[in-house]
């Protein structure tokens, strides 16, 4: 049975810092796992940082706590009994605005990359730490509910970014992009022809000093491509400079 890591020195039972202010409350994280001593150690390190917690051992449960409870956040594992994790992860993509970390098998790139694909906003390797899931619970809930400047639009060519609906059109018809599409894009728009590389990406938009998966990025410039662009094929809008990263072009 695989489990999280334990920390094991002082230092690493340290709490971390307060959640970002811009949260109103206390945020209610949702952990979804077939193995009690997951969810046992997962909860525990969530709520000694300040989270309110709910939990779930299978994916039909916990899609009846997602529409009497309205989390924030979920933490799914991708293997469970009854409804997995991914079919949860795209019920959730069809019905709610509500950031998804996914729980993986360690080196199970395959898992990885369908789970980013139907929309989860970041995932973590099982064994892992508590204290690296708490970090990337904290920095998920940070950007889904930062702060944007009010009234402030970018229009390129008939396509159509505000960022206090945080609503895109193009041409004049609205297209669904998770919280972290989105937040890629109104960075990339936001500075249109830089140049910035897949570390820098992640550093910008993921939150993370270092680059823990630069092919994150790569998926999530994909499905944008697929929502924004005529053809995916030959983007206008979000260009690849090779051996470089990406830009957005006006």
């Amino acid at each position: 049975m695989t489990w999280p890591a334990l920390p094991a020195t002082g230092a690493d039972l340290a709490p971390l810092a307060t959640p970002h202010a811009s949260m109103t409350g206390v945020a209610t994280v949702l952990v979804v796992d077939d193995e009690p001593i997951v969810r046992e150690v997962v909860v525990s390190y969530l709520q000694r940082e300040g989270y309110r917690t709910l939990e779930a051992s299978d994916g039909d449960t916990a899609r009846e706590l997602i529409e009497r409870e309205t989390p924030g956040l979920v933490v799914l594992d991708v293997m469970l009994p009854g409804t997995d994790g991914f079919e949860l992860c795209r019920w959730v993509r069809a019905h709610f605005d509500l950031p998804v970390i996914l729980v993986t098998a360690r080196g199970d790139e395959v898992d990885r990359i369908v789970g980013l694909e139907l929309g989860a906003d970041d995932y973590v390797t099982k064994p892992f730490s508590p204290r690296e899931l708490a970090l990337r619970v904290r920095t998920v809930l940070r950007r889904a509910t930062a702060s944007v400047p009010a009234h402030q639009q970018l229009e390129f060519d008939g396509l159509e970014l505000d960022a206090a609906t945080r609503e895109v059109r193009k041409r004049g018809e609205p297209l669904r992009l998770t919280a972290r599409e989105f937040d890629l894009l109104w960075f990339l728009a936001e500075h249109p022809r830089q140049v910035f590389s897949r570390d820098l990406l992640m550093e910008r938009v993921w939150g993370y000093t270092t680059a823990l998966d630069t092919g994150t990025v790569t998926v999530h410039i994909r499905r944008l491509r697929e929502k924004i662009e005529d053809d995916p094929a030959q983007p206008r809008f979000l260009e690849t400079v090779w051996g470089v990263g990406y830009r957005f072009v006006p």
